[in-house]
């Protein structure tokens, strides 16, 4: 039998220069200001694994809301099943790296999608059984 290799998924943020980052994939929903798309360095841009505005709104990067916004964000992710595993197929081929472009190192989206990449039960969204959510498009990444 084969050893099934762990993935590896790592966090960087957009501004930083590219470094051994294996395969680049942006998370954020909105483009980053001040980067220019030519010269991103990204492989995909994974707009809809990103908080909805809504959350991201009402979250406001505020510390004293990170649990609640962490437990929400994971509600979401429920429904995106299909493209996490992809994403978790893929860090176990290279790494993955998620580019974010949030500024507080510790309370940031891409944290919780990490976790969740990494198989941490995330909670089933009301009405649905984990695994049976149709797939929403899938990932597209340049090999």
């Amino acid at each position: 039998m084969v050893a099934r290799r762990q993935p590896d998924v790592r966090l960087r943020r957009i501004y930083e220069s590219p470094g051994e980052d294996g395969l680049r994939v942006l998370v954020d929903r909105l483009w980053p200001r001040g980067i220019r798309r030519e010269g991103a360095a990204i492989d995909a841009w994974l707009q809809n694994l990103a908080p909805s505005t809504a959350l991201r709104r009402w979250f406001g990067h505020d510390p004293a809301r990170w649990a609640a916004f962490r437990r929400r964000y994971l509600e979401e992710l429920a429904a995106q099943s299909a493209q996490l595993e992809q994403l978790r197929e893929a860090a176990r081929q290279r790494p993955l790296t998620l580019l974010y472009a949030a500024r507080d190192p510790e309370h940031h989206h891409a944290l919780v999608l990490r976790e969740a990449i990494l198989g941490a039960a995330a909670p089933a969204a009301p009405g649905r059984r984990p695994g049976k959510t149709p797939p929403r498009g899938s990932v597209k990444v340049r090999p």
